[in-house]
């Protein structure tokens, strides 16, 4: 029973029909209801009456006793017929349905000649149009094609294949279309087998491949592939989204045709036919699209409700389909028109009806259709009112107070006001939909209601009613008021110093001020009535610089929005430029430019004596490590000189100064060499070192003491530093007298 008013719904609908020329037509409708229920039928939109060529049977059906597509005057029995049925709880009309005359055209396609080598494929097509779509069937030599033969494939569309070609293939042939309307023939065609197979390889090709097709769900698709190639090409399917074709339903016609049965809409997509050379990835493909429609249908129904006067009723109607419904209302079988009560929402699946009345009891329809289809589904509304309730409230007024502020007031009604338990104000701004509305409860004994939160400059709808427990009376008078124009808000102001004379004064934008035309800016000395401005600012403006300030007073500035309902409250700052003056006097400014190349000056001098302190941190180590190390070597040879014999002064110094003319005479040559025993005197040998080293003393040295002895020393530059060559015996100086024999010191240490 989804879908039907109790009162009054269809049983059977008529449905869509092919007729016969000059046979007599039936359509069906029956419905059940309460009576009296009294039907009628109408082709187009058209009521039909009764005549001798069209009438309705006793059980609400429309007998047409002779079907015309063309009457003599022009009309005809083709169109769109609909029934419709009427009791007192309203009236409900029947989907349409399409009758259409059975036809036949000639064929516009007929087959074509052939001539094929053995092995090979043939293929016949004709094509032909009429209602109900004609019945193809093949004749070969005037006798009907043996489908039996697995080589043999016709298909729903007047195609006919053969495979695997063989010589007794040969012959003439011709198709026959049939239907309710008529029966045709089409040409024939001769096929002539020519040669033996070849054995010579060919790429695989496809002849025919799958076009494109829509059809409605139920009915059966048949994608044609036919391809050549020898070896003979292996046909396959796929889909061009890639999903899985399935199993359920589908079937290979001859070598390589889809046909997919029950079609539904999930069928529909693109199918890719592939001609595949056997072992190989040589292929080639072609490619068709399947849309699959499906006719409306309904997932949730209008349901029957009842309610009380002054509420709302809703009213759900979901369908789907393919492609997808569009749904119309109707009420008591004429198209709904929408106004300030009567709302559709959600692409006209919700039907509200806002403060229903009795005058809005009937039964409404949702009529969903589709190029695939319609359907509908009805459902009543009863409207329910209680005896004795009270009349509307009288005298509305509504009053405004403020920009956000209305008062509402009224009168008790004029009749049945004992058993009133309180009144409702309905609320709702005038620009906005009835679905907007909202509502405040008052009691009984009240009869004015202060609505507050309201916006500025808006206008607002009242109406009230007097509720008790049986029901709700029929509201009031509607009463229109605007409140008033709101002033905006206080801006925020930030007042900057700039320099001794100037001050930059800044704001912020905020949707808090709400609509405002600009800005008004005051400023004045504070010892002073009267205010320099106002300076008008555009809206977008958000600061503003005064200028010329006399620096050793305090200035008031002053800030406010305006629109065209009044000025706002200003905001006010005081701001001093004195100590901006005192600071300049102590602190003249800098230059900035020469300040900041000062600095980079400065800094380029730390980093340069930061190098410059590095380096020669580095060389004094440098130095003192190989200085250290050179005294180090100087030092471990006056150690091995200590222990060598010691002579006396005298001849210490005749040999030192002979030495000396040596080094004179050679000095181009050797340059200055050191005299380790001139070392030794200049830095004397300490105890520790002489224990540290005394396995190294020379086998000549001399075991007196020697700690008595002066040494006197040269200044460096009057004798030369040479490293002495032990010799066993002295030379005779160049024309001087032998030297002095050598006193003998005692025995020397052996070892």
């Amino acid at each position: 029973d989804f879908g039907r008013s109790s009162e009054l719904a269809f049983v059977v609908e008529p449905s869509d029909d092919i007729a016969v020329q000059e046979q007599p037509l039936i359509l069906y409708c029956q419905v059940e209801g309460i009576q009296p229920i009294t039907i009628t039928w109408r082709k187009n939109g058209v009521m039909i009456v009764d005549s001798e060529n069209a009438f309705m049977l006793a059980n609400g059906s429309l007998y047409v006793s002779r079907f015309q597509r063309v009457r003599g005057d022009g009309s005809s029995d083709e169109g769109e017929y609909d029934c419709m049925a009427q009791n007192h709880y309203g009236l409900v009309v029947s989907r349409k349905a399409k009758i259409q005359a059975a036809t036949m055209s000639d064929f516009h396609i007929h087959p074509q000649n052939a001539v094929v080598e053995e092995g090979g494929v043939a293929r016949f097509q004709c094509q032909i149009h009429g209602l109900p779509e004609p019945v193809i069937l093949w004749h070969k030599n005037s006798m009907p094609v043996n489908t039996d033969n697995e080589r043999y494939t016709l298909l729903p569309k007047g195609v006919l294949q053969i495979t695997g070609l063989r010589a007794e293939d040969s012959g003439i042939f011709h198709c026959v279309a049939t239907n309710i309307a008529n029966v045709k023939f089409s040409r024939e065609a001769r096929l002539t087998v020519s040669g033996s197979h070849s054995t010579v390889y060919k790429d695989p090709m496809i002849l025919v491949g799958p076009e494109n097709l829509t059809l409605t769900v139920h009915q059966t698709a048949v994608l044609e592939c036919i391809a050549t190639g020898n070896p003979r090409p292996i046909v396959s399917w796929s889909r061009l989204d890639g999903r899985p074709i399935g199993v359920e339903g589908i079937q290979v016609l001859g070598t390589g045709n889809l046909m997919i049965s029950d079609l539904t809409v999930q069928h529909s997509g693109i199918y890719v036919c592939a001609a595949n050379k056997p072992g190989t990835r040589v292929r080639r493909t072609a490619q068709g699209s399947l849309v699959v429609q499906a006719p409306a249908e309904f997932v949730q129904h209008p349901q029957s409700i009842s309610r009380p006067v002054g509420t709302t009723a809703i009213f759900t109607c979901v369908a789907q389909g393919e492609p997808p419904p569009q749904i119309t209302w109707l009420r008591n079988g004429q198209i709904l028109e929408t106004s300030d009560h009567i709302k559709l929402k959600n692409n006209n699946s919700t039907l509200s009806i806002y403060g229903i009345n009795q005058t809005d009891e009937a039964i409404y329809q949702c009529l969903a259709e589709n190029s695939a289809g319609s359907t509908q589904a009805s459902a009543r509304l009863t409207v329910l009112w209680a005896d004795g309730l009270p009349s509307p409230p009288q005298a509305v007024r509504a009053e405004t107070v403020s920009a956000t502020t209305i008062q509402v007031s009224w009168e008790k009604p004029l009749q049945n006001t004992k058993e009133i338990i309180g009144y409702v104000l309905h609320i709702r701004k005038a620009a906005d939909p009835v679905e907007m509305e909202y509502q405040e409860a008052v009691s009984k004994s009240t009869f004015q209601q202060l609505v507050t939160d309201l916006e500025p400059s808006t206008s607002y709808s009242f109406y009230i009613k007097a509720y008790t427990s049986r029901g709700a009376s029929k509201a009031s008078e509607v009463t229109v008021v605007s409140t008033l124009g709101e002033v905006p808000a206080m801006p925020s102001l930030f007042i900057k110093v700039i320099n001794s004379t100037a001050v930059q004064a800044t704001w912020e934008p905020s949707i808090k001020l709400g609509q405002h035309e600009g800005f008004k800016l005051y400023y004045r000395k504070v010892h002073l009535s009267q205010y320099t401005g106002p300076v008008l600012l555009a809206s977008n403006i958000t600061a503003y610089n005064i200028t010329h300030l006399d620096a050793s007073v305090v200035y008031e500035v002053k800030l406010l929005a305006y629109n065209q309902h009044g000025d706002g409250d200003s905001t006010v700052r005081f701001v001093s430029l004195r100590e901006t003056v005192e600071r300049t006097v102590l602190n003249p400014p800098c230059d900035c430019m020469k300040d900041e190349q000062n600095n980079k000056t400065s800094t380029t001098g730390i980093i340069i004596g930061i190098h410059i302190g590095v380096t020669c941190i580095i060389f004094c180590i440098l130095f003192l490590m190989f200085g250290y190390r050179g005294r180090l070597l100087m030092c471990k040879n006056v150690q091995e000189q200590l222990s060598t014999p010691q002579i006396p002064r005298s001849q210490r110094s005749a040999v030192l100064n002979g030495a000396a003319r040596r080094d004179r005479d050679d000095r181009d040559l050797n340059g200055k060499q050191l005299d380790m025993n001139e070392l030794e005197r200049l830095f004397p040998a300490s105890p520790s070192q002489e224990q540290q080293d005394k396995g190294m003393t020379s086998a000549h040295s001399s075991p007196a003491p020697h700690d008595d002895t002066q040494l006197s020393t040269l200044p460096l530059d009057e004798f030369s530093i040479i490293e002495e060559q032990p010799d066993p015996l002295p030379k005779a100086p160049r024309g001087g007298s032998p030297p002095a024999p050598a006193p003998d010191y005692g025995p020397a240490n052996e070892g």
